[in-house]
């Protein structure tokens, strides 16, 4: 019997460098502004878990831009996903993480690198030149010789001072590497965005993101042959992949009725996979945007989803809006399904130490938040499921990730209850993640819906129960 085969036929192409921070965001950006501009569709994807720079690609692209890890995502489920995300487009750009040969291990696997090989797709390397010349030309020697079966197709030189400076490290690069050098990204006192938290400022809390995204288009289209990148991405070969059987289902089970999901989407909560919203309502969700900062907690709904964000940056106006708080709090006593991730957990719990002041917040749990200066908890989370939640089964292990930089105290360890072992990371306290109370679940780890299809049947599921029993 002949296996059925998706094949990808889209030119595609990824930005990789040589660590976190190198100029692969500003490339990208201007890129996919750029195509935009010219009317091609283009879809985006992050390599890793980061809901920030694709928050921002999303925007460039004016479409959804969706993850691709293959720590949490099976690879077979990952390739689909590209697959099926991009038919209708005109490409790919698939911007990466960190160093290119950046993964869990010495052998860098999970890297960018190992992802490029998987998709089949040209590299783009993005080089940070600062206080370096020919010794360039070297590292992307070395890089091409490491792994022949990568395809450098070109290098962007970031952090140029003068013509001197490029015009060295540009036959360095092309001499000893044999790579073509299709662009210069020249040094600037003056950053397009600002930074926090490792990266980026969140696309909601920056002002003229529009205005920000074409100053970042025009100075890559100064400077840096987009044209030429373009033919690299037509240089993909096709990508074959063979379907298993049921590959598309997330679940053999759907709900028999629609649900009404709402997902608080607003400047203090707005981490959210869209594969995640898709997996919801591929089983039978309606999905209902709202907002915690101004407005009511419908009664209406058959769920909640909250997902992470800066809810201490908005504090005030969260513990200031008691309409909804105490609405929220009045539904979870009468059974309503919330499922909550890191900034969601916060905002369940009692009160958030921001800055010397303290602000209450719903007050589900018995335990506050400090904010600290840095991260208290940042990477990939193995968690076993404890004992029988509201959403997972028991003895499950599920593969997720966590960074924040708040810490919970003044726990109220007898009345908290957890669902969440921890195989790998920190978690809440002692090892331990996933707070428990009747139909709400809160943790620290962030699962997506392609690596844990249990948590889109566990939400829904209860979502219906939750309809029929009212």
């Amino acid at each position: 019997m002949i296996k059925p085969k998706r094949i990808l036929d889209k030119p595609r192409v990824v930005i990789a460098g040589l660590r976190g921070g190198a100029g692969k965001t500003t490339l990208s950006l201007g890129l996919l502004r750029l195509w935009k501009n010219k009317g091609r569709h283009v879809i985006p994807f992050k390599k890793g878990p980061d809901y920030i720079d694709a928050a921002w690609l999303s925007g460039a692209a004016k479409t959804h831009c969706y993850n691709l890890d293959s720590y949490i995502i099976d690879e077979g489920k990952l390739v689909n996903s590209l697959i099926s995300h991009c038919a209708d487009s005109d490409g790919v750009l698939i911007e990466g993480n960190r160093g290119l040969f950046d993964g869990v291990d010495a052998k860098g696997t999970f890297s960018t690198a190992a992802l490029a090989r998987l998709c089949a797709s040209p590299v783009i390397l993005v080089v940070d030149c600062v206080k370096t010349a020919a010794t360039v030309g070297v590292i992307v020697k070395g890089i091409v010789e490491f792994s022949r079966e990568l395809m450098i197709k070109g290098v962007v030189l970031n952090y140029i001072s003068n013509e001197r400076h490029e015009k060295v490290i540009r036959e360095a690069v092309e001499t000893y590497a044999g790579v073509a050098v299709v662009g210069v990204l020249k040094r600037s006192d003056t950053p397009f965005q600002q930074e926090r938290h490792m990266g980026l400022m969140s696309r909601d809390e920056t002002g003229e993101v529009d205005a920000v995204l074409q100053r970042m288009a025009a100075a890559v289209g100064s400077s840096v042959d987009e044209g030429q990148i373009w033919q690299i991405a037509n240089s993909a070969p096709p990508l074959e992949y063979d379907v298993p059987e049921s590959e598309d289902a997330l679940s053999a089970w759907t709900c028999p009725s629609t649900v009404k999901i709402g997902v608080v989407r607003d400047s203090a909560f707005q981490f959210y996979y869209p594969e995640n919203i898709e997996a919801l309502e591929t089983l039978g969700a309606e999905i209902v945007q709202l907002s915690a900062l101004g407005s009511d907690m419908p009664e209406e709904l058959d769920a909640l989803y909250i997902g992470g964000g800066f809810p201490e940056t908005h504090a005030l106006c969260l513990s200031e809006n008691k309409r909804f708080s105490d609405k929220l709090r009045e539904l979870i006593e009468g059974g309503l399904p919330v499922y909550a991730e890191c900034g969601g957990l916060m905002f369940l719990g009692r009160g958030i130490f921001y800055n010397e002041r303290y602000y209450p917040m719903v007050g589900i749990f018995p335990v506050d938040f400090v904010m600290h200066e840095k991260p208290q908890a940042h990477g990939y989370t193995i968690v076993e499921t404890v004992g029988e939640g509201p959403y997972f089964p028991k003895n499950v292990i599920l593969r997720g990730h966590e960074f924040h930089y708040s810490r919970a105290v003044n726990l109220e360890m007898e009345k908290l209850s957890f669902r969440f072992k921890m195989k790998r990371g920190r978690g809440i306290i002692d090892g331990r993640d996933g707070l428990s109370y009747k139909r709400v679940f809160a943790t620290y780890t962030h699962l997506h819906a392609l690596g844990s299809a249990l948590w889109a049947e566990g939400l829904v599921r209860a979502a219906a129960d939750y309809k029929d029993s009212r």
